[in-house]
């Protein structure tokens, strides 16, 4: 909830508690610069040990409430039949309006599945924007993918409310050049991460579903940040300013053929799930889940997750639950700009999003300005981002660079784990960061891998640049900050 104080300033307020606490570490520069050499300057290969504050991602980070903790108790262990999967089919059923709940063990998992029973080689999957797991699965299915997002998409310093949206020119376009039979179905992200977190609004989704259903094609929405994406509607799209979050989440989810989300993310549980109330969708899946993941109780999660899935499903249509990161990122995002730094806008869901190429202007994409950001943050802060960027694509057949739309370091606010202060100290170090950006230069690969490279390929500074970054803020900030 935002709340104004007696001088006109509006900050976020937490609307919880804190009842147990996890200590952190603020290493010294000196240890920091060493540990994101250890890394290949690559945020995913960091100890958390190093890490001060974590805002590499908020999958499986939040903190989740004590109502599911206690869930998690009384928790049905069977291997079959748990009673445990039935409480979170009734809570598919309640929030979201399905009649058939299919577990798994995180997102990614759900979308091989999908990958497996829908996509053919030469199929057009048709989406907002991809997800660096989503692609990769549907291109390993012989699938091309096709983002037709529109032109406000890109377009990092916007007042457009629903940068997520999907243009539904190009989607007519794709239909006639490719034909209905040849796309699977056409997928829908909220919010939408590599483009900002930013989020669609209810009447997109609504057009996007009269144009499929015309061509009998499904619509695939991935959920992993449905109850922020609800919460910006309520936010931006008029008619729904007097509607709960639940009454949100429910009209979306009428539209929906398939739904597939991380529960790492909205529910703050470590597990995902699919569900539909398409029964011949359900079978077709549901006969490879033994395969790949578990039984259709328990779906490769534990069931003490699937207890907490269940609770975490109804508390995310609480809108100070939905709205937390939101506030969090738009205060987050405001007084960067305030500061001169160039942040993505407007604010989105998930994160704040700084917009390396505006940062470091003199970094050619080439030399991966994005992970050169996300390093250069880590040394000055001990705040460990993400890159966002060049890095996070992967080479073309012939070994070429694809050069990504948008370069961003993406710093996660997962839900109700820090507090303004923490928020304060990252924006403080940016803004030193971003009077200091000459010092930052590009970073070249050492080691390579072929898929997914981001996660666990090694890089190093170009004219060891890290090491003249560290000594500049020691020299402004002491030897222990």
């Amino acid at each position: 909830m935002n709340i104004k104080l007696s001088n006109g300033k509006v900050i976020p307020m937490e609307m919880h508690k804190v009842r147990i606490v996890q200590s952190t570490n603020l290493a010294p520069v000196t240890r920091r610069l060493q540990a994101i050499e250890e890394a290949g300057y690559n945020t995913f290969l960091l100890r958390t040990r190093d890490v001060f504050l974590d805002m590499l991602t908020d999958s499986g980070t939040n903190a989740m409430s004590d109502n599911q903790l206690a869930a998690m108790m009384v928790s049905d262990d069977a291997y079959a039949g748990s009673e445990s999967f039935y409480k979170l089919a009734g809570a598919v059923k309640e929030i979201l309006g399905f009649d058939y709940t299919i577990p798994v063990h995180q997102g990614r998992a759900a979308e091989h599945l999908l990958a497996k029973v829908f996509v053919e080689p030469g199929d057009v999957v048709l989406m907002n924007y991809h997800f660096t797991t989503t692609k990769a699965h549907f291109e390993l299915a012989g699938a091309t993918v096709l983002e037709i997002y529109t032109n406000e998409a890109m377009n990092t310093q916007s007042a457009h409310p629903f940068r997520g949206n999907l243009d539904l020119h190009k989607f007519e376009d794709a239909i006639q050049e490719y034909g209905a039979n040849k796309i699977p179905f056409i997928r829908m992200e909220a919010t939408t991460n590599l483009v900002g977190g930013q989020p669609f609004s209810l009447d997109n989704l609504r057009e996007v579903k009269r144009m499929a259903q015309a061509h009998n094609i499904p619509l695939l929405f991935d959920g992993s940040l449905i109850s922020e994406n609800a919460f910006f509607i309520k936010q931006r799209e008029k008619e729904y300013a007097d509607k709960s979050i639940r009454e949100i989440i429910k009209e979306m989810m009428s539209l929906v053929d398939i739904l597939y989300l991380s529960a790492r993310k909205s529910t703050s549980v470590r597990g995902g799930m699919i569900a539909t109330n398409n029964k011949g969708y359900y079978d077709r899946i549901l006969a490879w889940l033994p395969v790949y993941e578990g039984f259709a109780t328990y779906g490769g999660m534990s069931t003490k997750e699937i207890e907490a899935m269940a609770v975490g499903l109804r508390e995310m249509t609480d809108v100070n639950v939905a709205g937390i990161s939101p506030e969090f990122i738009q205060y987050f995002v405001e007084r960067l700009i305030e500061n001169g730094v160039p942040a993505v806008t407007p604010p989105g869901g998930l994160a704040c999003h700084v917009d390396a190429k505006r940062f470091l202007p003199h970094i050619p994409q080439g030399q991966y300005p994005a992970g050169a950001l996300a390093a250069a943050i880590f040394i000055v802060s001990g705040v460990r981002s993400m890159e966002r960027g060049t890095i996070s694509m992967d080479r073309d057949s012939n070994g070429n660079e694809v050069y990504a739309d948008l370069e961003l370091a993406r710093l996660a606010i997962p839900r109700r784990v820090y507090t303004l202060s923490h928020i304060e100290y990252t924006i403080d170090r940016l803004t030193w960061l971003f009077n200091h950006c000459h010092l930052v230069k590009g970073l070249r690969f050492v080691e390579e891998p072929k898929v997914l490279r981001f996660f666990f390929g090694k890089l190093a500074p170009l004219d060891n640049w890290g090491t003249d970054l560290a000594n500049a803020f020691e020299a402004d900030f002491g030897s222990n900050c």
